[in-house]
């Protein structure tokens, strides 16, 4: 079986020689950049399974490095964590909505850095060949990673994907927004609640066109419901 490979574009020397020794003591295939401009060529080169992403980086930051990728159907799919300063924690709803899949704040402890790493891989390769279909016409398919509306595709993130299978897959029960977190993120992810605000939007924006974005519905002051009738 072929090494996870994990892509760490860090600026800074110390930081990234500690990043590539600690994903290559866990036994991950490691590629390193010190820019974004290097970082898009070794994403092309190495075809990474991950990208470890810090947020403050010359010329092209991270933030715009995650907008470059997510616009190119062969990388719109990779998962992305981003390493953040606490200083910039208020800009992370800006990389949620980039498409961002989880954020790391430094200093982090590796412990903590390797069950986040664990659990987006796990999330992304998740449940692999399920097909599920509504009466309406809605479907996921888990095998080739596509949604579609009446046939048609529908362009969804790697973070809605798994919200929406979640949501099929649990109809007609309501969950709060903590519930959401730790079923679809992962219950060693620590971001905050309005994350999922965030994607909910994100969602139904992407199911609008097509008259399904009001299969998610607003439980107001408990959460959201996925509901299977129009």
């Amino acid at each position: 079986m072929a090494e996870t490979k994990i892509l760490v574009v860090e600026d800074e020397d110390p930081v990234r020689e500690l990043l590539t020794a600690t994903l290559e003591g866990a036994g991950y295939e490691v590629a390193e950049a010190a820019d974004a401009q290097t970082a898009q060529q070794l994403a092309s080169d190495v075809q990474p399974d991950l990208i470890l992403l810090d947020w403050m980086l010359p010329g092209m930051s991270g933030l715009e490095f995650t907008r470059w990728l997510k616009r190119d159907e062969g990388y719109r799919d990779m998962p992305i964590i981003m390493l953040t300063a606490r200083g910039e924690e208020n800009s992370k709803v800006q990389g949620l909505e980039a498409g961002v899949d989880d954020y790391v704040t430094k200093p982090f402890s590796t412990r903590e850095l390797l069950a986040r790493i664990k659990a987006v891989l796990r999330r992304a390769g998740a449940d692999q060949g399920e097909v599920v279909e509504l009466e309406s016409g809605l479907a996921i398919d888990l095998g080739q990673h596509r949604v579609t509306a009446n046939k048609q595709p529908v362009p969804v993130g790697p973070t809605e994907f798994r919200l929406l299978h979640f949501f099929m897959t649990h109809p007609e029960r309501v969950y709060s927004r903590s519930q959401l977190l730790d079923q679809v993120w992962g219950r060693n992810v620590y971001i905050e609640e309005r994350t999922v605000d965030v994607h909910i939007r994100r969602l139904r924006k992407a199911l609008e066109p097509y008259g399904f974005e009001n299969l998610v519905q607003t439980v107001r002051g408990v959460g959201y419901r996925f509901s299977h009738q129009l």
